[in-house]
């Protein structure tokens, strides 16, 4: 796991050397190991690692294959690297390094482009063709590992994060219309290529870019999900067989694949719950779980220390619990935002922030349930979304979007209120083929799309801002088209009310039937959940300072009407409107106001 970072030059002149530096200073708390970089005519490469596979030096990075003639920057793990890399030897490949990085580069010299569909785990890398000064480009199937780019007319620049791009300069900073919808739509999901900004892009997920040096470029969609029952019938004990089958390869793979400890972020929920079930059933002694909780306030506890204990006992694991104070999750804010690669309206990326904060001082890598309730069907507007009448996009906006165009209209200001575009995306998302029944197409979208730029992302900023690995084993690709060929009864039961149902059944005898059986959770964060106090007053200087005036994002008035009643307007998903608008603002004020200044 890592931070990388590039420069191509279509004009013939050579890249500045001065904004790689700047790029991989922004990147170095993504990997605060060692620093590389690799010069080839128009071309530069930058790296920041975190050694966690091959610690020796000859794993660094940017890693150049002479005999090759290649040249690679790698972010993330691959899982099944052993067996490409027997397989490798076995066609005459000599390796120098022990790690996964010399696999991906001795893979793409073996089987060229086809190379990402033999690579099983999370990945976004850039390759280096030297002899014919080509770049190729590719990000994992589930867009686990982030990739920003650039793009002119002069130069190709690309990044782990956005703020590498804006530390390089001479990057355009106006708002895309387009992704200003989908950020108020559906509460902070950009979907791939666009980000909140013109002149930044990024690789969507299960894609690849080869551009030439004289500025042509190709894109290839190298997987889709499909959503489809298998031609032959299968039981309900042969579905759960097989997923758990597929989970329990998915945790043993990144478990094993390390050369460092590996620890679990315990939640108490069902999915980090059973995640140390699993590692527990497999022989794994001494587990080390992580759990963050905070201060209690009169309306709401502020851990789940409960739930997470009862597993902790169960297993005997080596146990670390975390209680942050109330008035740090204020305090701290600012230093979040400052590592969110685009806006993040979900509240609980602070407390990944200040939980990956401890973590990272025990372990470098660790597993987390990121993705399964979107692949297994957790969250409560699913059943709502299948017993709706209407078309597929009316029946998923009236429970999904945060506003409907006409509020989006009312909240932006006049130039920036234009065209639905979030209808027409999200309907061109669920009318696809390749999906049976309505609930296929949601769970489908939201698995290779809507999770990506919000937890996913969530979770992959905030672990990395600290140089903590942070493994999905509910997002391994095989196990997500095997739950996407299963039944809609493996999601949401036999009666189409209960969440999780596969899981839920795989868990039972695994973790205690009491964290099994409880209401869905969310990260407690009383602090942020209430608009009151110092989290109001910090929400209305935002929103009302010179700053804010002089962009002229929002319609004053519909500012003004927030922030008379703050505790009234809440999105179909309980999200508050004032913190979304505050969110962005302070998001703009501290990455791009602040580059500026």
């Amino acid at each position: 796991m890592c931070g990388i970072c590039g420069e191509l030059r279509f004009d013939g002149s050579r890249p500045d050397l001065g904004h790689l530096g700047r790029m991989l200073a922004r990147l170095e708390r993504r990997g605060p190991d060692h620093e590389g970089s690799f010069t080839d005519g128009p071309l530069a490469l930058g790296h920041r690692r975190l050694s966690i596979i091959d610690l020796s030096a000859s794993g660094h990075q940017p890693m150049v294959d002479t005999e090759l003639g290649l040249a690679l920057v790698f972010n993330g793990t691959i899982y099944n690297y052993p067996e490409l890399r027997a397989e490798l030897q076995g066609l005459g490949y000599h390796f120098f390094s022990s790690g996964d990085t010399e696999v991906i580069l001795k893979a793409y010299a073996a089987w060229g482009e086809q190379c990402v569909e033999r690579l099983v785990g999370m990945f976004a890398f850039a390759i280096w063709e030297r002899r014919g000064q080509r770049l190729f480009m590719a990000r994992d199937r589930l867009g686990i590992k982030p990739f920003y780019y650039s793009l002119d007319g002069g130069r190709l620049r690309f990044a782990s994060n956005t703020q590498a791009l804006l530390a390089a300069g001479g990057v355009d900073t106006s708002i895309d219309p387009a992704a200003l919808h989908h950020l108020y739509t559906l509460h902070a999901v950009v979907p791939a290529p666009r980000t909140l900004f013109n002149g930044i892009r990024k690789l969507a997920p299960g894609t690849t870019l080869t551009i030439e040096a004289d500025g042509r470029q190709r894109e290839r969609r190298y997987w889709q999900l499909y959503a489809c029952r298998p031609s032959e019938a299968r039981s309900e004990g042969e579905w759960l067989e097989q997923i758990r089958a597929a989970l329990h390869l998915a945790v043993k793979r990144r478990i094993e694949i390390a050369d460092v400890p590996v620890g679990v972020l315990l939640s108490g929920g069902l999915d980090s719950s059973l995640l140390v079930g699993l590692l527990a059933e497999q022989g794994i002694e001494d587990i080390l779980t992580f759990s963050i909780g905070f201060e209690d306030q009169p309306e709401e506890r502020g851990s789940e220390f409960e739930y997470s204990d009862q597993v902790v006992a169960m297993h005997r694991t080596r146990h670390h619990k975390y209680i942050i104070p109330n008035d740090q999750v204020l305090a701290r804010l600012p230093e979040a935002i400052g590592q969110m690669a685009e806006p993040m309206f979900g509240q609980d990326a602070v407390a990944f922030y200040l939980l990956s904060e401890r973590v990272s001082q025990e372990v470098k890598v660790v597993q987390s349930g990121q993705g399964a309730d979107e692949v297994f069907g957790g969250y409560f507007w699913y059943p709502r979304m299948v017993a709706s009448q209407g078309s597929d996009l009316e029946r998923f906006a009236q429970h999904y979007f945060d506003r409907d165009h006409a509020e989006f209209l009312e909240t932006v200001a006049l130039p920036y209120r234009g065209k639905d575009h979030t209808s027409k995306l999200v309907g061109e998302l669920l009318a696809a083929p390749g999906a049976d029944s309505y609930l296929d197409k949601v769970l489908r979208m939201d698995t290779t799309t809507l999770i990506v730029d919000d937890p996913v992302k969530r979770v992959d900023n905030m672990t990395m801002a600290w140089g903590l690995e942070a493994r999905v084993p509910f997002l391994d690709h095989q196990l997500v088209e095997l739950v996407m060929a299963a039944p809609d009864a493996m999601k949401l039961g036999p009666r189409g009310d209960d969440h999780k149902y596969a899981l839920k059944q795989i868990a039972r005898g695994r973790i205690p039937d009491s964290v099994i059986d409880r209401p869905k959770g969310y990260f407690p964060m009383p602090a942020l959940k209430y608009v009151r106090g110092e989290f109001y007053d910090l929400m209305h200087a935002t929103l009302t300072n010179r700053a804010a005036r002089e962009r002229g994002l929002f319609n004053p008035r519909y500012v003004e009407r927030l922030l008379a009643e703050p505790d009234k307007h809440f999105t179909r998903i309980q999200g508050s409107k004032l913190w979304h608008l505050a969110l962005l603002e302070l998001w703009l004020q501290t990455n791009v106001d602040g580059v500026a200044g």
